[in-house]
């Protein structure tokens, strides 16, 4: 095994996990079914995007369904985005959530999920069991309407 020498251990980046919030918990919004989980979403979509290009987000929950906040993952183009589910779970890692609602838009407006939705899903729903942290639903919402993985018993 080699030995650092000249102080190079100096050159090694330092990782800081920080979350800050100026939120209290009883300020939080507590997320109680899709619905109000879809309305809180929405208000945080940019009304131009919606209809133009894919987004995915993620509201990040703590153990009693209080929001954390809300992480954009990914823009992409009008058919699709790709999501990197280890920047999602960093932060999430960061928040320190215990639950995830994953929400994504379809520009045409037509709410079913592609078999790549379908497939994104069990791939994040995988990895959070292996964290302890739980994959509560996920939405595929449109300016009018949504689709929940969860109420349709597709989660």
């Amino acid at each position: 095994m080699k030995t650092l020498q000249n102080n190079s251990w100096k050159n090694v980046s330092e990782i800081d996990l920080i979350y800050k919030t100026k939120i209290k918990n009883s300020q939080r919004p507590h997320v109680t079914s899709s619905q109000y989980a879809y309305s809180l979403i929405k208000d945080c979509w940019d009304p131009g995007k919606i209809e133009f290009l894919e987004q995915f987000k993620v509201l990040l929950l703590n153990q009693s369904n209080k929001v954390l906040g809300i992480y954009e993952v990914s823009s992409g183009g009008i058919t699709s985005t790709v999501v990197d589910v280890r920047l999602l779970f960093a932060a999430a890692l960061k928040a320190g959530a215990a639950g995830l609602i994953i929400a994504h838009n379809h520009p045409s407006g037509n709410v079913l999920p592609s078999e790549p939705d379908k497939h994104i899903t069990k791939k994040i729903s995988m990895a959070g069991e292996v964290l302890d942290i739980k994959l509560l639903d996920h939405l595929i919402v449109t300016s009018e309407h949504y689709y929940s993985f969860a109420d349709q018993g597709a989660l």
